[in-house]
């Protein structure tokens, strides 16, 4: 197929470095674990195996996917779509228990901090704090919809009876927020680039009755998948949901590869 655009992830650059739980992919390889192109003229959204298993990913103009893994869109821009991809769905999923009216505390504000802000508004959540770690985090959160955006260190007590907590970060942040969580609260962990390890305690869990979920999109079905990305894919054809991103174009892959940039990198064909 045609690609149209394809996001740089942090499963991306984990799964070059050979560091990832997949072992060191074989090369050469084109990275890529998802992207959004074209088939019979129609707009879809594609997943690969790049850097999981041996074969070419999203990265290039053209890109091979399954058909029976493809996921047709409706009129969205591909690039939004593209920063948005897997990040709204684990945002998506992780937010699945909620009710509407219920308290939503999200560590972080990347792509996945982001998107769950946005993504517990639209499902009714009572309230949402965001704890972040800079300033450039907090004005995103606020855009995102927060009611309450607070310093990583001060989310305990902006959080206090708390129903879910959403977290990308794990380590000492989420060890901080569970505490917040009411009797009985869910945590849901994505991540955990603050940390590998966290220091929560058994009696916070135990006191508490704590029901502690981890989650990655690897375990999700096709027809789960699917789902998940058309719920994505309305929201953001509405523009009710979106993250921030950059777009360059893919001949400057190398140099986009190692920037630092301010949101989600999205590489753009002349397509696009």
């Amino acid at each position: 197929m045609d690609v149209l655009a394809a996001p740089i992830t942090p499963l991306d650059r984990l799964c070059a470095s050979g560091t990832s739980y997949f072992g060191v992919p074989a090369t050469p390889y084109v990275p890529g674990v998802q992207g959004i192109g074209t088939v019979d003229g129609r707009a879809v959204w594609f997943p690969t195996s790049a850097g999981m298993a041996p074969g070419d990913g999203s990265m290039a103009e053209k890109a091979l996917a399954r058909p029976e893994d493809l996921v047709f869109l409706p009129d969205v821009d591909p690039v939004v779509m593209a920063a948005l991809g897997l990040s709204a769905v684990a945002a998506h999923r992780a937010l699945s228990s909620l009710t509407p009216g219920e308290s939503v505390v999200v560590l972080g504000c990347g792509a996945v901090g982001q998107s769950a802000i946005q993504l517990a508004r639209l499902a009714g959540a009572g309230r949402v704090v965001a704890a972040v770690r800079s300033a450039e985090g907090r004005e995103r959160a606020a855009r995102a919809g927060a009611d309450v955006v607070v310093a990583l260190e001060d989310v305990a007590q902006a959080a206090q009876g708390a129903d879910l907590l959403i977290d990308p970060l794990f380590g000492p942040p989420a060890a901080a927020a569970a505490q917040a969580l009411r009797p009985g609260g869910r945590w849901v962990n994505l991540g955990g680039s603050a940390g590998e390890t966290s220091p929560i305690t058994s009696s916070t869990l135990r006191s508490r009755s704590l029901r502690l979920t981890g989650y990655t999109n690897n375990e999700l079905t096709s027809h789960q998948r699917a789902d998940a990305i058309s719920a994505v894919a309305r929201f953001a054809a509405a523009g009710a949901l979106t993250v921030d991103h950059e777009v360059v174009p893919l001949a400057d892959v190398a140099h986009a590869w190692h920037r630092n940039a301010h949101g989600r990198v999205v590489l753009a064909t002349r397509s696009a």
